[in-house]
Formats: C-alpha cells, sequence, structure tokens
C-alpha cells in the first residue's frame, strides 16, 4: 500500500472518530509519515513533519493491517512491531480508534 493510499485511510478513520485533540504522527519504517492533527475540527491529516504529543513507529505493513482490523494495536506493541515515543495515553487513545477496523 502506497504512503497515498495509508493517508487516505488514516483520514477516512479519522472521520468517523470523536475529535481526538491532540497531534499524532505514524512514522514509517519504510519511508514516509503520516501526521493525524486532532486539535482541529475536522481533523487534519497530512504528510507534514511538524510536531507531535506522541509519535507511533511502525512499518507501512503494520498500519495497513491495523486499518484492515487484521492487526490489533495492543497486539503490535507487544510483538514490538509499534514503538511508542510521547503519551501512552495518546497512544491507547488512538490504538482504540484503528482497533477493530472501523
Amino acid at each position: 500500500m502506497t504512503l497515498e493510499e495509508l493517508t487516505d485511510r488514516v483520514r477516512a478513520k479519522a472521520a468517523e472518530k470523536p475529535q481526538l485533540n491532540y497531534v499524532v504522527r505514524f512514522d514509517l519504517k519504510d519511508g514516509g509519515a503520516i501526521r493525524w492533527d486532532g486539535t482541529a475540527d475536522p481533523p487534519v491529516i497530512d504528510n507534514g513533519d511538524g510536531d507531535a504529543k506522541t509519535t507511533l513507529r511502525l512499518s507501512s505493513e503494520s498500519l495497513a493491517r491495523m486499518l484492515d482490523g487484521r492487526l490489533s494495536p495492543k497486539k503490535a506493541f507487544m510483538l514490538g512491531k509499534l514503538k511508542v515515543e510521547g503519551s501512552t495515553g495518546v497512544a491507547l487513545k488512538i490504538a482504540g480508534y484503528l482497533d477493530g477496523g472501523s
């Protein structure tokens, strides 16, 4: 899945969830990043490098699997496929938004 496709998927996920109130960055190990600015209404999802309260480091494949509901964020974390920098509380909130594929 391309960075653009992943960005569109995260954008769709953000649109169906309550306002996040934080800025989160998905730092993709295989290149690129997706920034979820949940302080804006509607949320702004882009590929910018701006500051984030929490950074999630993972592969594009792992993010795609999470968005499909084939990999839970908690399991990815336990398996070392997901690393968290910053606020654990925000990471748990994002995990709830991504878990279950919807």
